[in-house]
């Protein structure tokens, strides 16, 4: 079970070289159900999510590095590059990891911050840092698999996806 919060970031927060960075790459096979492939630096995946927002089932499968590029010929869309960085956060409700995106080509500038709870109650109670912008948790358009077929039509504006 992944249970997370999602928040545009307006602007880079300082000396983000101090955090430990990722670089990921990842397509959709398909997107209802979500079926994800990913590299993460050296690691392949190969991901299920189910239906939701806030809660939702995830199961991760490990591909090898050829699995993964045979799959990536084959996913729907584009293929979203990113840079996760990983910043540590101590709150009421524990400690927790901040997952920085910083988006790469056609989706840049956008920015997106995930943080990902043990419980519902953890996750509803989460007072975000100040850095962070409008909660988008409950939307759409700030999903990964929709970011994958976002027209460019559509672009993006200040950050802001317009859908």
């Amino acid at each position: 079970m992944e249970i997370e919060r999602k928040y545009l970031i307006p602007k880079l927060p300082e000396h983000l070289e101090q955090y430990q960075c990722k670089e990921i790459e990842q397509g959709y096979l398909n997107t209802f159900p979500t079926v994800r492939i990913r590299r993460s630096d050296d690691t392949y995946t190969l991901t299920y999510k189910s239906k939701g927002y806030m809660v939702r089932e995830e199961y991760n499968l490990p591909l090898d590095r050829d699995s993964f590029y045979h799959l990536q010929k084959k996913i729907d869309g584009r293929l979203i590059r990113k840079h996760r960085y990983l910043i540590p956060l101590t709150d009421q409700t524990g400690e927790h990891t901040i997952e920085l995106d910083v988006f790469d080509g056609e989706l840049a500038p956008l920015l997106l911050a995930e943080v990902e709870f043990a419980s519902e109650e953890a996750a509803n109670a989460f007072n975000p840092p100040d850095w962070f912008g409008e909660d988008v948790t409950f939307s759409d358009k700030y999903h990964n698999s929709t970011l994958s077929r976002t027209s460019l039509a559509a672009g993006l504006k200040h950050g802001e996806l317009n859908l």
